[in-house]
């Protein structure tokens, strides 16, 4: 699974823990124990300390309980209280630990008030859908959550990134091997990435782009400096029926393309490239979506479809496009594809367009999800709200195109696209970042990942 953190769902937590080698008990022993460490961490110690442990039924409740039983022992006082009860406050304390209900509840639950203390959530903070991170509106915000084996798609999802604050991921000796997701981080990034040879030349790493409209060069020039600038060694850019000199100067070089009927030229001259991005500003009308179609059909190397490129897809038979096809919809593009927009568990939802279209599905959100024919799904969690501009997804789509073009399989090339490229908003001002202040971020990204 590439060395990612697992991601794995409520269903298959349950059939991890029901697969334990160890007893109940032990796997009880050694969460109360990561809770409780994680409490004396969170408070600067134990001894005297005041903590709440609101506590349910279930091996949630249990880990809680085993956690104030430590914690006592440390010489803390520690009050629990039945999360089934209806209290409306917790006694005056210095840390709740929510040990309510797990990533398997579904229902409504009306927590105490904290009344300021700090809260500490065991697995996930109760009332979130520890599958799409969905929340009720009364769940305790917790400044950190301890959670056991494996990260839960919730904690990454929806509003459970706000909800769960710092996580943990606590191994209590669960065999998660078999884990269908995974979340990409800069270690993983950073090893997928290969080194350049002393002896490498452009061609190595060429990207073609295809983007942009006579008059509409915005999309095109993100596209291609966001490839450049993630290490593509040549890149060309063509829009069709527009003069190269149209194109804003950088170092891309042009190579005009007719009007119509420009897959052919494409198809021509593709082999020498190593990967091809298709779509940015390319415009609406059967004339491009048919070329678009052309070139997906017979393009010897990877291709990356985006913006007016997937309105093309309309026609295109169920999963009928080549498994080294990259597609990158935010959820207004989904629903076109899918004819519905993503369902919540956008796990899910990024394997149904796999199955609906074939290729490999880079589903946009804070988190990005990566789902391809084989393999276990990636997530990407590094992007915040600095994304949320005009013109950004063009330059990903020039990232994940460099780093095709760099031997990446598919999956992984947008995977490590999607967080490279969050780490390179980051960079950027927290207000007023623009699509074209990304490229230029690229760079310093990749000195820190050693790429």
């Amino acid at each position: 699974m590439h060395g990612v953190i697992p991601v794995v769902t409520p269903e298959e937590m349950a059939a991890v823990d029901a697969a334990a080698p160890d007893p109940v008990q032990v796997l009880v022993r050694r969460a109360g124990g990561a809770v409780a460490r994680a409490a004396v961490q969170l408070l600067g110690g134990a001894y005297g300390r005041r903590i709440v442990v609101v506590a349910g039924k279930g091996n949630n409740g249990a880990d809680g309980r085993e956690a104030a039983r430590r914690l006592r022992r440390a010489g803390a006082r520690v009050t629990v209280l039945d999360a089934a009860a209806d209290h409306t406050e917790v006694p005056p304390c210095q840390l709740v630990i929510d040990a309510a209900y797990g990533t398997g509840f579904r229902g409504h639950w009306r927590p105490p008030d904290p009344r300021g203390a700090l809260v500490l959530a065991v697995d996930i903070p109760s009332g979130v859908d520890g599958r799409t991170g969905e929340a009720s509106a009364d769940v305790l915000a917790a400044v950190r959550t301890v959670t056991f084996a494996a990260l839960k798609p919730g904690l990454l999802l929806g509003r459970g990134p706000d909800l769960a604050g710092e996580v943990v991921v606590a191994d209590i000796g669960l065999d998660v091997g078999s884990a269908s997701a995974g979340l990409v981080t800069d270690g993983d990034v950073a090893a997928w990435l290969p080194s350049r040879p002393r002896q490498t030349h452009k061609w190595r790493a060429a990207v073609w782009v295809v983007a942009g409209s006579p008059g509409m060069s915005g999309a095109a020039t993100l596209t291609a400096r966001g490839a450049l600038r993630a290490g593509a060694g040549y890149v060309r850019l063509s829009t069709p029926g527009a003069d190269p000199g149209d194109v804003d100067p950088l170092e891309a070089v042009g190579r005009p393309l007719p009007g119509e009927g420009w897959a052919e030229q494409v198809l021509a001259d593709a082999g020498r490239f190593r990967a091809v991005v298709v779509g940015p500003g390319l415009g609406r009308g059967e004339g491009v979506a048919r070329e678009v179609r052309r070139l997906l059909r017979s393009c010897p190397v990877p291709v990356v479809v985006d913006g007016d490129g997937l309105a093309a897809l309309d026609d295109v038979e169920r999963a009928g496009l080549p498994p080294s096809t990259v597609l990158t919809p935010h959820d207004g593009e989904y629903r076109r594809l899918c004819g519905h927009p993503p369902v919540p568990d956008r796990l899910g939802a990024a394997r149904e367009l796999v199955a609906a279209r074939g290729g490999v599905v880079l589903l946009k959100g804070s988190t990005t999800v990566v789902a391809g024919p084989r393999g276990p799904a990636l997530l990407a969690a590094t992007g915040d709200a600095r994304l949320a501009t005009a013109g950004t997804g063009d330059v990903l789509s020039g990232v994940v195109g460099a780093f095709l073009a760099a031997g990446l399989d598919p999956p992984v090339a947008a995977a490590a696209a999607a967080h490279v490229h969050g780490r390179a908003a980051a960079l950027g001002w927290p207000r007023g970042l623009v699509a074209g202040d990304l490229p230029e971020l690229l760079p310093a990204v990749l000195e820190q990942l050693g790429g």
